[in-house]
């Protein structure tokens, strides 16, 4: 079979396969012709079309979340790879591999004013683990190695340790359709393997950190976002049947437990607390895992509670301190620790303490004070998501757009039976629906993606990717724009809301549906949501939308009651 000509593509692609990549995005253009061809002649790897660099990236990003495997992202030279940037940051602080390839021209051409010549080495240097250049000139066996190498380095550099996203930029000169008869080449063979060993706690440190936790007054455990992960569920339940101990969650956590062992409704839960209830409860110890966290309240009650130790554990590379308080880091795997600790303090006698049952009973209050609050309002967005997290089939993917869906998320108890994200590694608003979509064609089920209209409308362009299925199915809480700025405190009381802030215009969901071959649902009330809610996750033969129409300053001053009740 005829291959192209040029041989760092073959090596390239070679590679990928024997790392165990299955899935690219590819976006079209001249440049990256030859590594596309490349990708088309191997039936190893399966090959998405979009157009868009900016949605391709981020649908990598969700298929890539969702199936713990790297997947590839191709593009060709000059601003295309920019567009990548905000998927890619979000990807490294999530930890999850992408593999980047810029298509570019030689170096001899670059910053010359000539087309597509800018400075793509390193262009997302910031946010990947570690960049690539392999040269135009790879006739040779040394360089032809050295292809190898680089791909070899950046597979492994991607998937392990601290697992993120890496770049190689790949010059190619012209002509760029030349082809030739397969040719045998050693260097498309050669798989570098790398092993990593298992990390475990020594006995000494299992014993004294166990001993430690048993005797303080009281621990909190905090979890940020996290894949589900069964093994570190059933460890953490555990760890809250000792009577010093209190495990918070986030609903991005996705840890399951027997109702009421977990505190998980945490914003509900401290907004309900007085301050010097605040004060009796501070914990001696904290021990933080999962990505960043999504609970202000929380965030702002450790910082000011003088908590003597902060430990965090996860795979690290830089000290996270963000509740300003941190005086460990513990450089594993959250399951293998907190199951090597489960275990270890089984067999020590820890503290007399009710700290663990005093957090669920403020838990529960603020549970009962939730449940009369929203029974009490009218049709807005505190009432609408409840009736949809209140909905949501057993086994379902739930995507969260940034803003207001994913904070509405952390005020209902959870479904353990699904399994949520968001795009909490650096928070942005953009990519949310071409996240969904990714994540989408990884999940075996249906994936719903609930978002704001400010955020749909922010990345309307995944609507357009050939990649969705009647599988999925997206909810859009329709409040006119930006119902977050009506809510937090540096924008809601600013005269300049209205005109700035919130986007007060009508987004035509109902046609952008229609233009792209979606099943459009819509509710203005509670009534008409139970009226067509069965028929939105009954749809079958195409991919569905539900738009929520709320009073957006209605439902903005609930939200703010809400917290002051």
């Amino acid at each position: 079979m005829e291959c192209t000509d040029k041989i760092s593509c073959n090596i390239l692609v070679a590679m990928l396969v024997n790392h165990g990549v299955k899935e690219a995005l590819v976006s079209p253009g001249s440049r990256n012709a030859p590594m596309v061809v490349a990708l088309s002649r191997t039936k190893s790897i399966k090959t998405t079309v979009v157009i868009d660099e900016r949605s391709a990236a981020f649908i990598a990003l969700g298929k890539a979340a969702i199936s713990s495997s790297p997947v590839v992202l191709l593009c060709t030279s000059g601003t295309a790879v920019l567009n990548y940037a905000p998927a890619v940051a979000e990807a490294y602080y999530r930890q999850i591999p992408l593999v980047v390839i810029s298509a570019d021209r030689p170096m001899e051409w670059i910053d010359q004013d000539d087309s597509q010549t800018l400075r793509q080495y390193e262009a997302l240097a910031h946010y990947v683990k570690r960049s690539y250049n392999i040269p135009a000139d790879c006739g040779k066996d040394n360089m032809q190695w050295y292809v190898n190498r680089v791909a070899n380095d950046a597979l492994i550099c991607a998937l392990s340790g601290r697992k993120a996203p890496v770049h190689i930029n790949l010059q190619l000169d012209e002509p760029l359709d030349g082809m030739t008869r397969e040719v045998p080449c050693k260097w498309t063979s050669r798989a570098i393997v790398q092993m990593s060993p298992a990390r475990v706690l020594s006995e000494s440190d299992k014993k004294s950190l166990a001993t430690r936790l048993s005797e303080a007054s009281g621990v909190l455990v905090i979890a940020g976002f996290h894949d589900p992960d069964v093994r570190l569920s059933e460890a953490l339940c555990r760890l809250a049947d000792m009577g010093n101990v209190a495990v918070m969650t986030e609903r991005i956590a996705n840890l399951t437990a027997p109702a009421g062992i977990f505190v998980d409704m945490i914003d509900s839960t401290l907004s309900s607390m007085s301050d010097e209830e605040k004060m009796v409860m501070r914990p001696e110890i904290v021990i933080t895992l999962g990505g960043a966290i999504v609970s202000r309240f929380v965030k702002q009650y450790l910082r000011g509670a003088a908590v003597k130790e902060h430990w965090h554990v996860g795979i690290t590379e830089s000290t996270i301190d963000c509740l300003r308080s941190l005086t460990m880091n513990v450089n594993m795997p959250a399951s293998d620790f907190f199951s090597e600790i489960a275990g270890a303090i089984s067999g020590i006698s820890s503290t007399c303490s009710d700290y663990g049952a005093r957090w669920r009973n403020y838990a529960k209050r603020g549970a009962e004070l939730h449940d009369r609050y929203v029974d009490a309002q009218p049709w807005c967005d505190l009432t609408a998501m409840k009736r949809v997290f209140t909905s949501i089939p057993d086994g379902w993917n739930v995507q969260l757009s940034n803003g207001t869906a994913v904070r509405y998320a952390q005020l209902f108890p959870p479904r353990r039976e699904n399994r949520f994200d968001c795009n909490r590694g650096v928070s942005g608003i953009d990519g949310s629906v071409s996240t969904a979509i990714g994540a989408s064609t990884a999940y075996d089920g249906v994936t719903l993606l609930i978002t704001g209209d400010m955020s749909a409308q922010y990345d309307v362009g995944g609507l357009a990717a050939p990649c969705i299925t009647p599988r999925f199915k997206m909810i859009v809480l329709c409040n006119g724009g930006g119902g977050i700025f009506r809510f937090v405190k540096s924008t809601s009381g600013l005269p300049e809301l209205d005109e700035y802030f919130v986007v007060n215009r009508d987004f035509p969901l109902d046609k952008l549906a229609d233009a792209y071959g979606f099943r459009y649902f819509e509710a203005a009330s509670m009534a008409e949501f139970d009226s067509c809610f069965d028929s939105f996750i009954e749809e079958k033969s195409k991919p569905s939308i539900l738009a929520l129409m709320t009073p957006g300053e209605l439902s903005g001053a609930i939200l703010t009651r809400y917290f002051k009740i």
